[in-house]
């Protein structure tokens, strides 16, 4: 039987050669856009992550609470059957960081995404869709926050 410190040993040692063979990634930043979680606004956000300016569509849905008790953990998720997606997002208006989730996406799998985001305060909460020519459509809902999640 191995001993504790040999099977961490042996497990860093395997994920160290997965690294540089490429089975896993080397760094979890590698698309990650500073312009667009530092967005203030839905446009700003879409231009970071390289769309056009943000259309609604119905295509497009987001799913969420319509009351959420806990701002620390309020499930949402985003999703459409559009062929050609190229990223779904996750933005909560009244956030101080708009952008909460990216999910590079592909025609391989469905588009449909779901996470836990906080949010300070009662907000709209958009859905986008970013497709492979540029174009941004988005969904909204609104979510009414009873207990803030961003401190305080």
């Amino acid at each position: 039987m191995q001993s504790r410190r040999e099977m961490l040993s042996t497990s860093t040692t395997l994920a160290a050669l997965m690294v540089s063979v490429g089975l896993l990634p080397t760094a979890a930043q590698a698309n990650w856009s500073k312009e667009a979680f530092e967005a203030k606004t839905l446009a700003d956000a879409a231009k970071g992550l390289g769309g056009g300016a943000p259309v609604a569509s119905k295509d497009v849905t987001i799913t969420g609470p319509d009351i959420a008790e806990n701002g620390a953990v309020v499930p949402v998720g985003a999703s459409t059957s559009l062929p050609g997606v190229k990223r779904l997002a996750l933005m909560v208006e009244k956030n101080p960081n708009a952008l909460a989730a990216v999910f590079d996406v592909t025609d391989a799998i469905d588009a449909n995404v779901s996470t836990r985001v906080k949010m300070g305060q009662s907000s709209n909460v958009f859905a986008v869709a970013i497709m492979n020519d540029g174009k941004v459509l988005y969904a909204q809902k609104e979510i009414k926050v009873t207990l803030g999640g961003c401190g305080g």
